[in-house]
């Protein structure tokens, strides 16, 4: 059997040498592949793989010359690249910043392929994915995965590196794949320029993030499902509105439109994702056979802007406004639909921003009355309180979220009923080390029944699924802020098919 871990031991450290070998043939100044090679959006018969070439990430165009670049790509149904099952070629473009997007299609459903580039003569290392049943097929069991918010200059990606040696299916990004700050005045690293603002900022950002190895491990070693979060563009954006640097929606969606671009040019995804001037096609659906249907939301691009100023704040009139929404009312009404289908055992609703009104009071925040977040679900009442009738009575609709740079389990209700339960994924570097449990921690959960688990250390989710029964397994790394940090299992949050209610295990 391929594990993982052998692939990790064994296949990849022997392709990454392979670019050493052939260097001496080639005319690049260094390696092209410096960025590594992704593989997402995995479906039953392919997925798609990326590269983007980049001898120099950190000079203008990558190093590249301004032409486009012929490349090729195999993959092989074993690590070793002996049975060649797919092989193509492909064109990096300077429009593009020199990245590849290949569909790759024709392939078996539910097992591991191996794929790899070649350009120039220097050959990249190799990458494993894995495609996704039938959506006919039965599966018994789903392991996956659920990361976001890595901020460069907070600390190390090791939960990546750990991430990398898990046997998953795949990977659920839940965005802030990169920070748009400039530098911190007391980084762990830094980041390279200023405050974002240019297609070439954005793209030389991306190039820095996308250059740490630990990350590079874990895109090698699975297919993600990418969606992004405010931080990609700028701090809590929403639609046409950047209230941070108070920018008309004219201007600001030149920068929106410049992020997208960067975005599209280094993440794994689809043609159907191509930037089309300042928008871009994000939310879509997954189909795992009939054990679960996956939604991935889009909770920045069309939503109106936060009331009440933003911020923690008690709630003003424009919470329960019906003009408010969080998601557009063609994302709401595909979402509804899908929830009505009712042809998986579980729904899950892969979304970006707390769905859980919480009451964020705590000892270092004093107040008379509830405090919302309005850059979450709780400031969009009216819509959420419709998602949330629409999920009651289907008892079987997971909602999995990242942005809070905490870990959570809770419960969603409707009208006082439990409707659905929500897993908030921590980071995977934003906020530094963190700590068990914070010391607003026992205060916050006395104020929101709801919460049954908090935790602020960084890590990843793991997600265990069968047809009855669903296991969140909260990773956790002891530090971020030093290399070298280890992994364990903080614990683990169980859901029985039909009952919308947790327990420890």
């Amino acid at each position: 059997m391929l594990t993982r871990r052998h692939f990790l031991a064994t296949g990849a450290a022997a392709l990454a040498a392979a670019p050493a070998i052939v260097r001496a043939q080639a005319k690049w100044r260094a390696n092209p592949f410096s960025l590594g090679i992704a593989s997402g959006d995995p479906s039953p018969d392919g997925f798609v793989i990326w590269t983007r070439l980049a001898p120099e990430p950190g000079e203008a165009h990558g190093g590249m010359a301004i032409e486009p670049m012929p490349a090729t790509w195999e993959v092989a149904a074993d690590e070793s690249f002996g049975t060649i099952v797919a092989r193509g070629s492909a064109v990096a473009r300077p429009e593009l910043a020199h990245s590849i997007h290949v569909e790759v299609t024709g392939l078996q459903p539910d097992r591991p392929y191996f794929y790899r580039f070649e350009a120039g003569g220097e050959r990249s290392g190799g990458g494993r994915a894995r495609t996704l049943p039938t959506v006919a097929s039965a599966p018994q069991r789903l392991r996956f995965g659920v990361a976001g918010c890595q901020d460069y200059q907070s600390g190390y990606y090791t939960a990546y590196r750990h991430l990398a040696g898990e046997e998953l299916a795949f990977v659920f990004h839940y965005g802030d794949y990169i920070y748009e700050y400039g530098p911190d005045p007391h980084p762990v690293r830094k980041h390279a320029g200023d405050l974002l603002s240019s297609l070439d900022d954005y793209r030389r950002r991306h190039a820095q993030y996308k250059a740490d190895a630990d990350l590079q491990a874990a895109h090698a070693a699975h297919p993600f499902f990418m969606t992004f979060d405010d931080h990609e563009v700028r701090n809590n954006w929403a639609g046409d509105f950047d209230d941070d640097d108070q920018a008309p929606p004219d201007a600001f969606r030149f920068r929106r439109q410049a992020a997208f671009q960067a975005w599209y040019e280094h993440m794994p995804v689809r043609r159907s994702s191509l930037p089309n001037g300042a928008a871009i096609r994000m939310y879509r659906t997954a189909r795992y056979g009939n054990l679960a249907r996956l939604d991935f939301l889009d909770t920045r691009q069309f939503r109106t802007n936060q009331p009440c100023g933003d911020g923690y704040k008690v709630a003003c009139a424009d919470v329960t406004s019906p003009r408010a929404h969080m998601i557009s009312s063609e994302e709401e009404a595909w979402l509804t639909r899908n929830l009505r289908t009712r042809d998986a055992r579980w729904n899950v609703v892969a979304q970006q921003v707390m769905m859980m009104s919480l009451d964020r009071r705590s000892p270092v925040d004093p107040a008379p009355s509830k405090l919302l977040n309005m850059d979450s679900w709780a400031g969009y009442e009216a819509q959420r309180e419709r998602l949330l009738a629409r999920m009651r009575g289907l008892k079987n609709v997971v909602v999995l979220t990242g942005d809070e740079h905490t870990n959570y389990a809770g419960l969603l209700h409707d009208r006082g009923t439990p409707a659905a339960v929500e897993f908030v994924g921590t980071s995977i570097s934003s906020d530094g080390d963190g700590q068990d449990v914070p010391a607003w921690g026992p205060d916050f959960m006395a104020h929101n029944p709801q919460l049954k688990f908090i935790n602020n250390q960084r890590g990843y989710l793991a997600c265990d699924v069968t047809p009855d029964e669903w296991r969140t397994n909260f990773m956790v790394v002891d530090r971020v802020s030093t290399p070298g940090g280890q992994v364990s299992k903080r614990a683990t949050w169980a859901v029985a098919r039909g009952q919308p209610a947790l327990r420890s295990v």
